[in-house]
């Protein structure tokens, strides 16, 4: 027999929604880290009951005691959401009690460049069996199209054979009436959109892209993210809602390839591509300014192209355009240490032996997100050079390990810069004084445009 729903008189598409509409719905999420607590937050403060769900206990227990481990989150956010009923926990079994359950958990690529599904899959197979009719399961982490299908609704109906719990599918043709029961788990996909350190948009103004498995799971879920979000866009399957999402990003990690492949031909020729940048961005259409750097990092950008190539290969398809995008983007930490070798080189000094300070670890200004930061490669090779290399970040004081970086170090003061014979500026934080920096450094190479319109023989463009 199917489980017994813990909240009844939802049994009905229209009784889900009024849980919604009246606030008595119980919302999880699933991965509390840069995607997942935000998204709790925002639930929190339209004055939901959130359960916040993470296997890492160091996580559970900060939260639970009211402390924020997200630099931009405040704790005072944490202590707030706790008053509207926001608890965290690693018991999964605490699912059968939610209306909606959000699953952003990571979805890195391996060292082959295939899709680690590992954290989507132990998570749903966690989830699966305390899951009742009437709930709604929405996947938001970026993956590739048919995953929401092939994996989130697939173990459900696969783990559900032994508690009576299949994955709703409407099997009436699209003109017919819409049904009403909720004799099943409704299941969709809505892509994240996170910008970290974004502060020109609201996160509740960003379209918020919804595709469910059945009529009935994407209007459940529109509504659940209209209720903290001003805008959704629903499409007609989770497949297209998950293409939508490397669509966006891969479209800003090509043009992120031109612009670094630019770089290096106009250092050559002597042109600054940032006066290029600027003066083709005064054209009023068909140009959008995309900027150079040391690599691209984050958890979308560096990950979404190799999704897409690899899915594309059960299509016989080959995406030769974004492999190559990727690729140039990959390459740019190996075009940083060429840089800083041949720096040094000018000033009759080796790599071997070097001193050198990186400033800036997070992907981006303003942020203490790791995550497939250029940093972390920059750093290996300066080391693999034989350079003694230190870091300052003032939003790391400290780095341990992670997936694919071992540093164990802690951030080095910036005082008595002079004592290292190379600063290479990463990461362009707004605490940094570049002028001063510069001043204070005997060689400077900066990879961020940072310095510009200061004048000094020390700094090296990258």
């Amino acid at each position: 027999m199917i489980r017994k729903a813990v909240a009844p008189e939802a049994a009905t598409l229209d009784a889900w929604k009024d849980r919604i509409a009246n606030r008595e719905a119980k919302v999880g999420i699933v991965g509390l880290g840069y995607v997942g607590l935000p998204l709790a937050l925002l639930f929190s403060e339209e004055r939901f009951a959130v359960t916040g769900f993470d296997v890492d206990s160091l996580k559970v227990d900060f939260l639970n005691k009211g402390k924020s481990y997200i630099h931009r989150i405040e704790a005072e956010s944490i202590q707030a959401a706790q008053k509207n009923g926001f608890v965290a926990t690693a018991d999964f079994s605490e699912a059968r009690y939610l209306d909606a359950i959000l699953i952003c958990v990571p979805t890195p690529i391996d060292d082959h460049s295939a899709p680690d599904m590992s954290y989507v899959v132990n998570t749903i197979e966690a989830l699966a069996p305390h899951l009742h009719a009437g709930q709604l399961v929405v996947l938001e982490s970026t993956t590739y199209p048919g995953t929401t299908e092939e994996i989130i609704a697939a173990t459900i109906d696969r783990i559900g054979e032994e508690t009576d719990v299949q994955v709703l599918r409407d099997r009436h043709s699209q003109e017919a009436e819409m049904p009403q029961e909720l004799d099943g788990v409704m299941v969709a996909f809505s892509p994240e959109r996170e910008d970290p350190g974004n502060t020109d948009v609201e996160r509740h103004d960003i379209p918020k892209v919804i595709g469910g498995i059945d009529r009935r799971a994407s209007e459940a879920a529109e509504v659940l993210y209209a209720s903290i979000f001003r805008r959704t866009v629903r499409v007609s399957t989770p497949a297209t809602a998950e293409m939508t999402k490397l669509l966006e990003n891969i479209y800003r990690c090509v043009n992120i390839a031109m612009v670094n492949e630019l770089k290096q031909l106009c250092m050559r020729m002597g042109i600054d591509i940032w006066e290029v940048i600027d003066a083709a961005a005064t054209k009023p259409f068909g140009f959008q300014a995309f900027y150079p750097g040391p690599g691209i990092g984050g958890h979308c950008i560096p990950v979404d192209p190799f999704y897409l190539s690899w899915k594309a290969k059960e299509y016989h398809f080959s995406t030769r355009f974004i492999e190559l995008a990727g690729e140039v983007n990959r390459s740019m930490p190996e075009h940083v240490i060429r840089s800083v070798v041949n720096a040094l080189n000018d000033q009759g000094k080796s790599i071997k032996g070097a001193k050198v300070l990186m400033l800036g670890l997070a992907y981006k200004k303003d942020i203490d997100d790791l995550r497939e930061s250029p940093s972390l490669p920059i750093y290996e090779m300066l080391e693999k050079k034989g350079a003694e290399v230190r870091y300052n970040d003032p939003y790391f004081p400290r780095v341990g390990s992670g997936r694919k970086y071992w540093l164990n170090t802690e951030s080095a003061p910036l005082e008595n810069l002079d004592q290292y014979d190379c600063v290479v500026i990463v990461t362009d934080h707004s605490a940094y004084d570049f002028e001063k920096i510069v001043a204070e450094s005997r060689l400077v190479v900066d990879t961020r445009n940072a310095t510009r319109g200061i004048r000094s023989p020390k700094i090296y463009h990258c």
